[in-house]
């Protein structure tokens, strides 16, 4: 449980957020501008000029009505910032020790390079890492501090599609693995979806949705032009037929995904691109694509041009992009019964 109750005055608008978030693990989205990064920075202490409450599983960070408003450094709050800012005079082991405190286990330094795969970076300098080897350092940092909450401010912004898919497994696997609260803001439905059990929408500093990923993706898509839309889903892989595709379950529903050099069957997590779910208001027969399902759509919301259509097909809510044109030629409404085809090679896993 996340309680926030706070107030901080900005140039354009003031930033008013009063939430109770249920869960540990909450997506933060809402176009550029709207507060995200100054909701983080007045939970970690960086805005002096905040007031208000904040509670993190019962621990009270910040009360300021009590004059309970401490420094940065005593909240046990790990913040990532989009530039990982990290030392570029410390090689990575100097980096990631850094925040700890004198006397902590050496388990949480040791724990924080497991999760992450970072062992062979330790004696490098930041100038010689990638953009995600940075931010997995950074990551790394930040848990090393045993925080009691996570703060990261689109820890995938500036990060090309190929490190985004090995750096996503890597935040699942410390909400799985470590189980700390984290509060995540980005402009992906897909990494919400896949990140989040909670998420929040913000406009101008005040809260215009609260609720499961789902439904605040919804009102993400009439607030913010620069959202994407991804589909990601968790499942079971394992073999399909000798030389041909992948077979990957999830909640029961089967699907071809790309053969795989080595295949190890297990635990896997797909996304697809919205413009990969093709839409048809006819059932589909004597197609190439291995992947087809029938639906019927939730809802379609126009954002310059574009009609983003949600459709609940094979146990999933899918997320497709079309043009305005296009929705308006099937006559795509709220309730339609409609049919998706994604082909194998639609499916890109990121763990």
């Amino acid at each position: 449980m996340i309680e926030l109750d706070v107030s901080l005055s900005l140039s354009r608008f003031p930033l008013r957020v009063q939430a109770n978030l249920p869960a540990d693990t909450v997506a933060v989205l809402g176009p550029s501008g709207s507060g995200k990064t100054s909701l983080l920075e007045t939970i970690a202490g960086l805005r002096p000029k905040a007031v208000g409450r904040v509670v993190i599983r019962d621990a009270t960070v910040m009360d300021t009505a009590k004059g309970l408003r401490p420094p940065p450094e005593r909240r046990r709050i790990g913040y990532v910032p989009q530039d990982s800012c990290l030392f570029p005079h410390l090689d990575v082991e100097r980096n990631v020790r850094f925040g700890m405190t004198r006397g902590a286990a050496t388990r949480l330094f040791d724990e924080a390079v497991r999760i992450l795969e970072i062992e062979p970076l330790l004696p490098q300098y930041p100038a010689t890492l990638s953009g995600g080897e940075r931010q997995r350092v950074a990551l790394a940092r930040a848990l090393a501090t045993e925080p009691r909450l996570l703060l990261l401010d689109e820890p995938l912004a500036g990060v090309d599609v190929a490190l985004r898919g090995r750096i996503l497994p890597y935040l699942l696997r410390i909400r799985e693995s470590l189980a700390i609260p984290f509060l995540y803001v980005t402009h992906n439905a897909g990494e919400a979806r896949a990140v989040a059990e909670s998420a929040l929408v913000l406009r101008r500093g005040a809260v215009v949705h609260a609720g499961s990923p789902e439904e605040s993706i919804a009102a993400m898509s009439r607030e913010d032009p620069e959202a994407r839309f991804d589909n990601v889903f968790s499942g079971l892989l394992s073999a399909g037929e000798p030389g041909a595709a992948g077979l990957f379950v999830a909640h029961g529903q089967r699907f071809a995904v790309p053969a795989e050099p080595v295949l190890t069957p297990g635990a896997a997590l797909y996304a697809v691109a919205p413009d990969d779910v093709l839409v048809s208001t006819q059932p589909l027969t004597g197609v190439s694509a291995r992947n087809v399902l029938r639906g019927r759509v939730r809802s379609v919301e126009d954002s310059d041009g574009t009609a983003w259509t949600r459709i609940s097909a094979g146990g999933f809510d899918w997320t497709a992009r079309l043009t305005r044109a296009a929705a308006e030629e099937l006559g795509l409404t709220k309730g339609a019964d409609v049919w998706i085809a994604i082909k194998t090679h639609a499916f890109h896993r990121l763990r």
